[in-house]
């Protein structure tokens, strides 16, 4: 089986994005998906506690993750090193890229070149991938540069995400829609 799973490194049909909103479901979708697979569970977090209330989220989280028998990798900063910690035939949920993206611009990291090392890390995985990632470009222009620094540099990296993957979804109310999917033929052109 590990030669099957290796023999697919760099397909994007091991890839998919789930995008959305805050609170639109869009993580519980991206888990169901991974739940669905029959194989070995990880789940990539990358929120920092930088308050009590996100403290408090991330234990409630580490807590369900554990009781629901998934392997834990907390990466705020090397996406990249991180799956290439994971497992061959593994199903592997990154939640968020959003988080990340804060998370590198807060840093003072050079984004291009992190950028680079994450897309380069999905090509290579041998694992299946499902990553959550948010639509921030939907409202109003932001009032201050970093907002719309992080509003643009959100926008590029879902596009690359999304042409990197082979299914692409975005969650509205709860309810996933397919902007990407082979098995359907969805997606096959560009913007």
């Amino acid at each position: 089986m590990q030669n099957a799973d290796i023999s697919h490194q760099g397909s994007p049909d091991r890839l998919t994005v789930v995008t959305g909103g805050a609170r639109s479901g869009k993580s519980r979708f991206a888990e169901g998906l991974v739940r669905a697979m029959a194989r070995p569970k990880v789940y990539i977090a990358t929120a920092e506690g930088r308050d009590d209330e996100m403290r408090a989220r991330i234990a409630a989280h580490r807590a369900d993750r554990a009781a629901g028998g998934w392997q834990t990798i907390e990466a705020p900063l090397d996406l990249a090193g991180a799956l290439s910690d994971v497992a061959p035939g593994s199903a592997v949920l990154l939640d968020c890229a959003t988080l990340w993206l804060t998370n590198i611009l807060l840093a003072g990291r050079d984004l291009s070149a992190e950028t680079g090392h994450l897309l380069d890390a999905l090509k290579q995985s041998p694992a299946e991938v499902v990553i959550v990632t948010n639509e921030v470009g939907w409202s109003i222009v932001p009032e201050n540069a970093l907002a719309r620094q992080f509003r643009d540099e959100q926008g590029r990296l879902n596009q690359r995400l999304a042409a990197q993957a082979g299914r692409v979804a975005v969650v509205v109310a709860g309810l996933p829609l397919w902007l990407k999917d082979p098995e359907t033929g969805t997606g096959t052109g560009t913007a």
